[in-house]
């Protein structure tokens, strides 16, 4: 019997108990022995709970109980979740987490005492929640060289771009939607200013090519200044509005990554993912492209990746199965300045104001102002761009997803 602890019971805590609970019997012939919860550790009481007689608040209970195998971390954040998680790996109890902020930022580290204490780091749902992405990345593309990864990181913007696109509804009533159907949180800052997509990309990025990534090093922007003009210049373009992070292999083995909204166009499957769906891209100089889709979050997609690492850990928990990366440096990471795209303009002017900006494409919508103009650039860097804006007021500056764009 592997005996479990579980850290938190918010919305993925209870998911993983209910998961475990439902679907005992296949869980437990999987990890090739019975799954149990011992314990519930949370600040709150839960009297009415069916695991009321498992709760403590004590994490020392946990952490000095021998039977207790695999501790379940959903508490979140890099405070009380950091602590909890080093002091369950030195016990040797292996650790499986949904945590993204922890695994961005500390993840060489945990990585690093799992090892020392022969326990298991494992944290699939950090990055896709249901969606299966670490795994295939380290086992099923691992004879592939990974060049690219890139993909809607993020259900709560993609819920809010696709009811401007297809309602046309504004950021702020499409956000307000967004919390009400419990998308988004009470302070959506995380999702809304692209912080949540970051520190998934920089997973992403530290497994695909082997160091870490932290999320310092990775320029961030959010969809808070997208507007509807923006959107129905996109569709005039045969365009979507897709907040997207980005992690690409650049010479002598470095990486650049990024998160910006981007001007996709139609005929890219990223295009057609809607709602609170998330989709991730991996090219690999072997497979080509491989595209990984579905719910991001969600308490029972979510647990159900939580979980399956749990029978990974339980299978495991002999032997151990390590995972790790090199660490990264400052000088790893490099920034955007060289990555040529080409450029959504919205600009305060007329069309005969474009002189000097090179060859566009002039797009129109209906009920523009007279003094505005929207323009698709050639390819240039962002260095390129600003000289050639130089006087002009550009109301919006959107990269247009263009993966035959080469590197300046």
């Amino acid at each position: 019997m592997i005996q479990v602890a579980i850290l938190g019971f918010g919305v993925v805590g209870s998911g993983v108990a209910e998961v475990i609970r439902r679907n005992n019997g296949p869980i437990s012939a999987r990890a090739g022995a019975g799954i149990e919860v011992k314990y519930i550790l949370d600040v709150r009481d839960f009297p009415d709970s069916p695991y009321a007689d498992r709760f403590v608040k004590d994490f020392s209970v946990i952490e000095q109980d021998p039977e207790v195998e695999v501790v379940v971390e959903t508490i979140g954040g890099c405070a009380v979740a950091y602590d909890y998680t080093k002091r369950a790996l030195n016990a040797g109890k292996s650790v499986v987490t949904s945590n993204k902020e922890l695994v961005a930022e500390h993840g060489f580290e945990l990585l690093h005492l799992a090892r020392e204490h022969t326990a298991s780091y494992l944290f699939e749902a950090s990055v896709g929640g249901g969606i299966p992405i670490l795994h295939p990345l380290t086992q099923c593309l691992a004879a592939n060289r990974l060049t690219e990864v890139q993909g809607i990181l993020n259900g709560t913007t993609n819920y809010i771009l696709t009811r401007m696109i297809t309602d046309g509804i504004s950021f702020e009533e499409a956000l307000k939607e967004a919390q009400q159907r419990g998308y988004a949180e009470h302070d959506p800052t995380d999702d809304v200013e692209g912080i949540d997509a970051c520190r998934k990309i920089c997973i992403l990025a530290t497994i695909a090519f082997g160091r870490h990534v932290y999320p310092r090093q990775v320029p961030t922007e959010g969809i808070t200044k997208i507007t509807l003009a923006d959107v129905s210049y996109a569709d005039a373009a045969g365009m979507k509005v897709k907040l997207l992070g980005r992690a690409i292999r650049q010479p002598e083995d470095r990486v650049m990554a990024y998160v910006a909204p981007h001007f996709v166009p139609v005929s890219d499957p990223l295009a057609s993912v809607e709602d609170v769906f998330n989709a991730i891209t991996v090219r690999g100089n072997a497979i080509g492209d491989v595209m990984f889709y579905g719910r991001g979050a969600g308490m029972l997609p979510t647990a159900s990746a939580v979980v399956s690492d749990v029978i990974e850990a339980a299978r495991h928990v002999r032997t151990r199965r390590f995972l790790s990366w090199e660490e990264g440096g400052e000088d790893y990471v490099v920034g955007t300045q060289t990555l040529a795209t080409q450029w959504f303009l919205r600009l305060k002017g007329a069309i005969r104001d474009l002189e000097g900006l090179g060859p566009v494409s002039i797009l129109g919508r209906a009920g523009a102002p007279e003094d505005e103009v929207g323009v698709i650039t050639e390819a240039m860097t962002r260095a390129e761009l600003e000289r050639r804006l130089a006087g002009r007021t550009a109301l919006s500056a959107i990269r247009v997803l263009d993966e035959s764009a080469d590197l300046a």
